[in-house]
């Protein structure tokens, strides 16, 4: 389904809130979405634009295991499968991103939300970004884009990422930012994949979905996206962007990043901006979630049986990861722990625990840790190591840290205490009260 049809449904069925009176996207949005967070909210009536916004709208693995009809314990199976078994979407001819193509570019029309405080500028944070190599194809991702005029935005690109590859090559790419998606959109935009994979793909793999080619750039975009930003990025042109809030909840800082020159704007009738708070859990959950896969499959290959992998919120979505193992030999902890920094580079904490530990409970993890951990036999350290530059704590300029990994398994053998967890007897309490 696409994401107009999707808010129709949870609308339908009782799960988004409104709010009807007049609001600014300068900060109030913002406040009200994190006050209320993780419940879905549209805004019918922004001070600054003539279109709606929505926001907090796949916060949690429920809401988007629910939305592909999956548990969540589905998730990570079905997006492997997803990035093995790729599909070409269906090209169409007209699509609804389509129906009204403005005819002068001004951002300042269009509801892009002032976050905190402290911010740089209007920032865009929910888009998924298209862009073309010739060598390599399309490239599907996240940057986020800080406007500073009514046509141009300075877009964070990180280095090392795919889009920054195409345009240190060619010296300026034309780009399509794609504002309101569904999960497997967003999912695909920020899987880690081999340079060349059309990560769109990915998304019809997950499920099926339509694209267009793009008005006036030579790009496929998402068929029933919302809005739809098209122009270039210039490597060499540069705009100070930040600060801006980062996936850590702590405040990035400036720097002069490539110009993102808006040339056409295209949306859908009464389009609805798509809001996505930075640094909150629907951020955590976008951006962690499609590294899951990765440490599943890594630990995997080292014999381990990997159950389950969470990379937690209270991590950041990021830095931590917490990996459910079947054990068989005293050795699976520490193998695990490899598997899991070799399956997301950026993960600075890693936690194996048995298959009887809810890795989506912190009390269940932390249990693990005072009852079932020896540092001295169970820790592994990895000093010096290249991190990730979300990490506020990491070496500045070169992001090196120290990873550490907590074997939090029992033994295979007891010699003392039994490490088991006593259940209570179970009991139909209503027959009591």
């Amino acid at each position: 389904m696409g994401f107009r049809e999707y808010i129709n449904k949870i609308d339908k069925e009782g799960l988004l809130r409104k709010v009807d009176l007049e609001v600014s996207k300068k900060l109030e949005i913002s406040g009200i979405l994190k006050a209320i967070e993780p419940i879905p909210v549209l805004f019918n009536n922004v001070k600054e634009s003539e279109f709606r916004v929505v926001g907090n709208v796949f916060c949690t693995k429920d809401v988007i295991s629910s939305y592909f009809g999956v548990t969540p314990a589905d998730l990570i199976p079905m997006l492997s499968k997803a990035i093995d078994e790729r599909s070409e979407p269906e090209i169409v001819a007209n699509a609804p991103c389509q129906e009204v193509v403005e005819t002068e570019v001004d951002l300042d029309k269009i509801p892009i939300l002032f976050h905190c405080d402290k911010d740089g500028g209007n920032y865009i944070s929910s888009a998924v970004v298209i862009t073309r190599d010739p060598d390599y194809g399309q490239n599907l991702d996240f940057h986020r884009a800080m406007q500073y005029s009514k046509d141009k935005f300075a877009a964070r690109i990180v280095k090392g990422r795919h889009f920054y590859k195409f345009l240190e090559k060619n010296g300026e790419v034309e780009v399509a930012f794609c504002i309101g998606n569904t999960p497997n959109i967003l999912i695909a935009g920020a899987t880690s994949v081999d340079i060349g994979v059309d990560e769109l793909e990915i998304a019809n793999a997950l499920e099926p979905i339509k694209v267009v080619k793009a008005n006036s750039v030579d790009l496929l975009i998402p068929a029933e996206a919302e809005f739809v930003l098209e122009g270039k990025v210039y490597f060499e042109e540069r705009h100070a962007e930040g600060p801006f809030v980062d996936l850590t909840e702590t405040l990035d800082i400036i720097r002069e990043e490539p110009i993102f020159e808006v040339k056409k704007i295209t949306h859908r009738k009464e389009a609805i901006w798509q809001a996505l708070l930075p640094g909150a859990l629907e951020h955590k959950i976008l951006m962690g979630m499609p590294r899951e896969p990765t440490i599943f499959n890594k630990v995997n290959a080292t014999g381990v049986k990997c159950l389950d992998v969470n990379i937690s919120p209270g991590g950041s979505s990021w830095l931590h990861a917490i990996v459910q193992i079947d054990k068989k030999t005293e050795e699976d902890g520490k193998k695990a722990i490899e598997g899991t920094f070799a399956g997301h580079t950026s993960c600075k904490h890693v936690f194996i625990v048995d298959k009887d530990i809810n890795i989506y409970d912190p009390l269940a993890v932390e249990w693990s840790f005072a009852t079932r951990f020896q540092g001295n036999t169970r820790m592994v350290i990895k000093d010096k190591e290249p991190g990730s530059s979300l990490d506020p704590s990491a070496e500045p300029g070169t992001k090196m840290t120290t990873k550490i990994g907590f074997d939090l398994t029992k033994p295979l053998v007891i010699k003392g205490k039994s490490f088991e967890i006593v259940e209570f007897p179970k009991v139909d309490v209503n027959k009591y009260f």
